[in-house]
């Protein structure tokens, strides 16, 4: 038994009003006619603020104008079991620069896509043709719906024959007939009874037709012109009714209210083909050649009408060899004359209606259908044999140098100017000590001997003095300085605290830096000791945990930096002596055990996490629970610890790149997890929580994600962007819904060489035997359960 192949179809769709969206509908509904070993199903795109009852095929819908949706429609075709994805493309369908947002889509898929052209531009400009051309890249097949547009793909984009199919746009399957018996079941008049049809606009060109009819009516009093369609959806936003008011004043100029009918509607395809079915004649009085397709026409042709058009390319093709009569544009002689011969000349005009008729039996949906499905097929085995390649195969196999370029660039004799604009330190942010504490962190990282402690020794200066003047008497920080070195606060965040301890506890326990500097670092987290026992936000207890960590498990000499300390003649003027390692041990046990609360107080058999949302630094409350585990060995730490990385893990990990939770709204219990903006910060934490995992509980997979979280900076993110500057040391702001953020603050780049320094411990081990299957093997499962119910509760 074969294989149920499922395709998935990207486009507008019914009940939508719309050409491209019964398109879409009928040639879903043509595939599966040759048995059960299909099935098919719909991506939808809408409007802003439209919504509709969309069957049950529909599974995904996409708001054209939101980024946001291209990439998570990406995301569930990905997971989701569907072999082949059929593009409905036109320009206008998709939002942005000549309809770019469709390639967040196409960009981050791992299927083979066949793209149905509904437009093809002979002499495009340039945003037009660039979207054509990443189009064609992106499609394992381009379809295309007349010969004309054959051509035009292969002499003006240079698209190989082999790429490009010709399949007719599909009609419905009627038999020849006469019109009367439509004529009455619609209750019609008009002999003959003429017919335009389709979304009312500017360029059908229904005046030229206006104009022509006066001297046919003149000799045919009975004559019907028949105007079928609402007006365009986004004509009548943009423009309200004015062309149709227009027509509707021309009518009664020329004394035609008699003859001409208006019918202001959108029908649905059995009333429309009854209503062509009906008709004697159709028009097509197009006002430009640039037309590569029309179903109006196509159905006209199918249903074997008599046709009068104008020349635009579609036309010109499909009523070649006397299957219908062309007229110049805007050539009103020539439509009262053909008009007037096919009047006049019964047996012609019926020889040409069978002809018409005859070539469109090639386009009944039966036998489009069939095609369609011969081109997914042989697409399908074609991709299946040669697609081996990885999305990220551009990726090094191995890590950056350790380039403190660009840190030095930020450093003045004050501090680190904290943000950038593209790269170039932006003086009126000024200074922070965050920034200050965790580059700290960095540098003392870095520090294995001698050499490279006298090496960062003015560095580390420059930080330690900045951080000594910003605290207060009570203790705390400021956190923000001007470039005037002004502090622009009374005292930072609790996160600015447990920043600064973060930092302060890596300098002293770096046995290469010299005991006055260690002291000097002692003095002011002693100094912190009342703040660091009043802190509430989980996020401040977690970074000073990690400075306390380090501070506890190193053998620290107190007596020797206290005899340094007492040697101080002001030491008395803001702290006694140095506190105790018990006291600091205390306070860090403290903080361990009030977030393994917060842990036991929220977390949900779905939702392992410390809080309702999960917002910024998430992977450093985890890290600092890790590291109270291997401080203590009390499992509970140990258990909190991982559950809540390997949380992080299945929310953010898809198997091919970690797809950071976005700052926009944070990501709620329930809620809707938001793509952009994207901190490397959190990438950053995540390698470091990662590789402390490792070392704690020597489970290689948390190596191997260390390695891909950490290749988040080097382009192995949602945008395919790298965000490391090779040259210079660099690291750009973030990723947001119109690219990556290209400023490079102090931020970005202290918390990559955070990353760096930590997987730099374990080099060998990351990229020797790494395999993304194992991950895939031991993780995805879960992530694979998590993420199909979050799209099941996201798509509709």
């Amino acid at each position: 038994m074969n294989k149920q192949l499922k395709m998935l179809f990207i486009g507008t769709y019914v009940p939508k009003e719309c050409g491209i969206a019964t398109f879409t509908s009928d040639l879903l509904n043509s595939i599966p006619g040759e048995g059960n070993d299909v099935h098919c199903e719909v991506i939808a795109l809408n409007d802003p603020s439209e919504t509709y009852n969309y069957p049950e095929e529909v599974v995904f819908q996409i708001q054209r104008d939101r980024i946001e949706d291209y990439y998570r429609a990406a995301d569930y075709i990905n997971q989701s079991d569907i072999d082949i994805v059929c593009l409905q493309h036109e320009f206008g369908l998709f939002w942005g620069n000549a309809g770019d947002y469709i390639f967040a889509l196409l960009s981050g898929i791992n299927k083979p896509v066949i793209s149905t052209m509904h437009t093809v531009i002979r002499e495009p400009e340039p945003e037009y043709r660039a979207s054509t051309e990443k189009l064609i890249r992106y499609s394992e097949k381009l379809i295309v719906m007349s010969q004309t547009a054959v051509e035009m793909l292969k002499d003006v984009y240079k698209v190989s024959e082999d790429k490009i199919e010709l399949i007719f746009h599909g009609v419905p399957d009627y038999p020849f007939n006469n019109c009367s018996k439509y004529k009455n079941r619609l209750n019609l008049k008009g002999s003959p009874l003429v017919l335009t049809f389709g979304l009312l606009s500017q360029n059908k060109g229904i005046e030229s037709m206006l104009d022509a009819l006066p001297e046919v009516i003149s000799q045919y009093p009975e004559l019907i012109y028949l105007i079928l369609g609402a007006t365009h959806p986004i004509i009548k936003k943009n423009f309200g009714e004015t062309y149709r008011q227009y027509l509707q004043n021309k009518v009664s100029e020329l004394g035609l209210e008699k003859n001409v009918v208006f019918h202001d509607k959108f029908v649905e395809k059995e009333e429309l083909c009854n209503y062509i079915l009906a008709s004697d004649i159709y028009v097509s009085p197009y006002l430009s050649r640039e037309q590569i397709v029309s179903g109006a026409l196509t159905y006209a042709i199918g249903m074997g009408k008599a046709i009068v058009s104008t020349p635009y390319w579609y036309a010109q093709e499909m009523l070649s060899d006397n299957r219908g009569l062309l007229v110049d544009f805007g050539d009103t002689s020539g439509l009262r004359k053909s008009l007037l011969h096919l009047i006049e000349n019964p047996e012609e005009c019926d020889k040409m209606r069978k002809k018409a008729y005859d070539f469109g039996r090639k386009m009944t949906w039966k036998n489009v259908g069939k095609q369609y499905n011969k081109v997914f097929t042989r697409s399908l085995k074609n991709y299946s044999a040669y697609s081996t390649s990885k999305k990220f195969n551009f990726l090094p196999n191995h890590l950056p140098e350790v380039k403190l370029d660009y840190l030095k660039l930020l450093t003045d004799d004050v501090g680190i100017i904290q943000h950038t604009n593209l790269g170039v330190p932006a003086r009126h942010y000024g200074y922070s000590t965050d920034d200050v504490g965790r580059a700290l962190v960095a540098l003392t990282q870095l520090i294995d001997n001698q050499k490279k402690a006298e090496e960062f020794w003015k560095l580390i200066t420059t930080y330690l003095s900045f951080l000594e003047h910003a605290q207060t008497d009570t203790g705390h920080f400021h956190n923000f300085m001007s470039y005037k070195r002004e502090f622009l606060d009374e005292k930072g965040s609790e996160d600015t605290l447990g920043r600064a301890i973060y930092g302060l506890g890596h300098v002293v326990s770096c046995p290469y830096l010299s005991k006055n500097i260690r002291t000097l670092a002692h003095t002011l987290m002693s100094r912190a000791r009342p703040e660091m026992e009043k802190l509430n936000c989980p996020r401040a207890k977690a970074y000073a945990m990690c400075g306390l960590y380090e501070m506890l498990r190193t053998d620290v000499d107190t007596d020797e930096l206290e005899s340094v300390f007492n040697s101080r003649r002001d030491a008395a003027k803001s702290v006694d002596s140095l506190v105790s390692k018990d006291t600091f041990e205390s306070i860090f046990v403290s903080h361990a055990n009030s977030l393994a609360d917060l842990y036991e107080a929220n977390h949900k058999e779905d939702w392992n996490w410390f809080e309702p949302t999960v917002t910024y630094s998430n992977a450093k409350l985890s890290e600092s629970l890790l590291l109270a585990y291997n401080y203590t060995k009390d499992r509970t730490y140990r258990k909190v610890g991982l559950d809540t990385l390997n949380f992080l893990t299945e929310i953010q990990w898809n198997g091919d790149f970690f797809d950071i939770v976005g700052n926009q709204g944070w990501y709620s219990y329930n809620g809707e997890k938001p793509i952009f903006d994207q901190q490397p910060i959190e990438a950053g934490y995540l390698t470091q929580a990662y590789v402390s995992a490792y070392e704690i509980v020597r489970d290689r997979r948390y190596l191997e994600l260390a390695r891909y979280s950490f290749e988040y900076f080097l382009g192995r993110n949602r945008l395919q962007t790298v965000m490391y500057d090779y040259s210079t040391g660099a690291v750009c702001d973030g990723l947001n819904r119109d690219g990556m953020n290209c400023n490079q603050g102090a931020e970005s780049i202290i918390c990559f060489l955070m990353a760096l320094n930590s997987l730099n411990k374990h080099m060998d081990k990351a990229f020797s035997t790494i395999l993304q299957s194992r991950v895939s093997d031991e993780v995805d499962g879960r992530i694979l359960q998590k993420r199909k119910s979050f799209f099941v509760s996201k798509s509709g």
